[in-house]
């Protein structure tokens, strides 16, 4: 085989190759914004700790976050509350959701989308299956994600003591703005 040849081999792999590689993206930077608006009190914190990919070819999913890295609350002391009493964050490390992206999209051509990402969403050790809609930017070989869903503290088992039951709701709006870029 002529050098020529194997140079045009390497080349057509490479580039079939780099083409795979393109439908991988990874999270470059995300915030995650939760919300808890009760009677008696208003409680917000974020994190910048979201890791994830997303595979544009198989159309899966896997994000993962820290739940110790929320940040805000409207005190210390309310983040440690939150932490030790609710989330239970040493047993209970992270939040994971991971599954599979309904619609069909082509990952390799800039617009908008909106899609629905159907998985297993686990929070405070509890899976649940959830639909989350999602609007999808691609734009200069980024993919931009924001989302807005709630989660019910009940069906991930954490509990609200009636002491603090008028300050804290019981169903709580996650914001989710990412961009990730191809791996």
């Amino acid at each position: 085989m002529s050098m020529k040849y194997l140079w045009l081999i390497g080349l057509i792999s490479f580039g079939f190759y780099g083409a795979l590689q393109a439908q991988l993206y990874e999270v470059k930077e995300a915030t995650v914004n939760f919300r808890s608006d009760a009677p008696l009190e208003l409680i917000e914190a974020k994190s910048d700790a979201l890791r994830g990919l997303i595979d544009g070819e198989k159309r899966t999913f896997a994000f993962s976050l820290p739940v110790t890295a929320f940040e805000g609350f409207n005190s210390p002391l309310q983040r440690v509350h939150f932490n030790e009493n609710y989330m239970e964050s040493k047993q209970y490390p992270n939040a994971t959701f991971a599954g599979k992206i309904i619609e069909r999209i082509d990952f390799t051509k800039t617009g908008r989308y909106v899609i629905r990402a159907k998985g297993q969403l686990k929070v405070h050790g509890i899976e649940r299956e959830r639909i989350i809609r999602s609007e999808l930017e691609m734009k200069n070989g980024s993919l931009h994600v924001s989302s807005i869903f709630t989660i019910l503290l009940a069906e991930h088992d954490i509990s609200i003591p009636k002491i603090v039951h008028q300050k804290i709701a019981e169903e709580i709006e996650v914001r989710i703005q990412a961009t990730f870029v191809p791996k």
